[in-house]
C-alpha cells in the first residue's frame, strides 16, 4: 500500500552499548551517539561534571539521578559516577517526516505509543508497524520502553527500518500532527465509539497507551476520535501489542478498498 522509503539502518546494527566516565560520555555526545539511558551519581559535581550536565541541557537528555550503588551494581568499572547507554538506533524528528511523507503524494499512518514501556511489547509493535506500512512510531523519551537489543529481536529488526521519534512532549507533536492535517484516533476503552466508525483514509496518527493506565488526558482532550475495539469475552482487555494490530490492520482494511 504504501512506498515511503524508510531508512535501512542495517550499516548501524549494534546492541546497546554502555560508556562510562565523564569524559568518555561527554565525547560520546559530540560525536552525535544517541542516549537511550543516562544515569548521574547523586550529589556529583566539578568542573567537567558541570561541562557534562551543559551538553545534557543543550541536547535535551533525559537522565536519572541514581545512587553510587546502581551504578556499581551495573559496572564495576571506574564509571566517575556516570554511565550512559548508547541507542542501537538514530532517532528521528517527526517534523522533518511528516513533510516528506506529503511530498511523496503518500496520507500519513503514525503510530504514537504513550507510555509503553515494555520493551517485547515495543518490538511486537513496531514488528507489525513496518509490516502494515506504518511511516513513523512516535515515542516520549520518558516512560517508554528502552529500545535495546531484546526490542529489536522482538521486532524481527523492524526497529532498523522503520523511523523511530522520540519527543519531549507528546501534547505538543499530537498538535503539531493536528496542524499539519493529520487526525489523531486514540484508541481506548473510555468511548463508544468503535474502531470500525473511524474514517483511517484520511492522514491518521493512531494513539495506543499503556494497558494499565492508557492514553494520557493531554492526549485524549486534543484527539479527534476516541474509538475502542469491540470486546465479547470475560477479561475485557488485550494486550498491547494486539491492540495496535487490529486497529492499524483496519486502517489497511480501509485503504485498501478506497485504492
Amino acid at each position: 500500500m504504501q512506498n515511503f522509503q524508510r531508512h535501512d539502518r542495517s550499516e548501524k546494527r549494534e546492541s546497546n552499548q554502555m560508556v562510562f566516565g565523564i569524559r568518555a560520555v561527554i565525547e560520546a555526545i559530540d560525536s552525535g551517539k544517541e542516549i537511550e539511558s543516562l544515569f548521574v551519581q547523586r550529589g556529583l559535581g566539578g568542573s567537567l561534571f558541570l561541562e557534562l550536565k551543559s551538553l545534557i541541557k543543550e541536547h535535551e537528555i533525559g537522565f536519572q539521578q541514581v545512587p553510587i550503588e546502581k551504578l556499581n551494581r551495573i559496572t564495576r568499572k571506574n564509571h566517575q559516577g556516570v554511565i550512559a547507554v548508547i541507542s542501537p538506533i538514530t532517532y528521528q524528528k517527526i517534523e522533518d517526516l511528516i513533510p516528506e511523507i506529503y511530498e511523496k503524494g503518500e496520507t500519513p499512518l503514525i503510530l504514537m505509543l504513550d507510555g509503553v514501556t515494555d520493551v517485547r511489547n515495543l518490538g511486537a509493535i513496531a514488528r507489525t508497524a513496518e509490516c502494515s506500512g506504518v511511516h513513523a512510531i512516535i515515542v516520549p523519551k520518558k516512560g517508554s520502553a528502552e529500545i535495546n537489543p531484546d526490542a529489536i529481536k522482538t521486532s524481527a529488526g523492524a526497529l532498523y527500518k522503520i523511523p523511530v521519534c522520540r519527543h519531549d512532549n507528546l501534547g505538543k507533536v499530537g498538535k503539531f500532527l493536528i496542524d499539519s492535517g493529520i487526525q489523531l484516533v486514540v484508541s481506548t476503552e473510555k468511548t463508544e465509539e468503535s474502531i470500525y466508525s473511524v474514517d483511517y483514509t484520511a492522514p491518521t496518527c493512531i494513539i495506543m497507551g499503556a494497558e494499565d493506565i492508557g492514553v494520557s488526558d493531554d492526549l485524549i482532550r486534543i484527539s479527534d476520535h476516541l474509538a475502542k475495539i469491540p470486546m465479547f469475552g470475560e477479561i475485557g482487555s488485550l494486550n498491547v501489542s494486539v491492540s495496535a494490530g487490529v486497529v492499524l490492520y483496519e486502517a489497511i482494511r480501509q485503504r485498501q478498498i478506497t485504492k
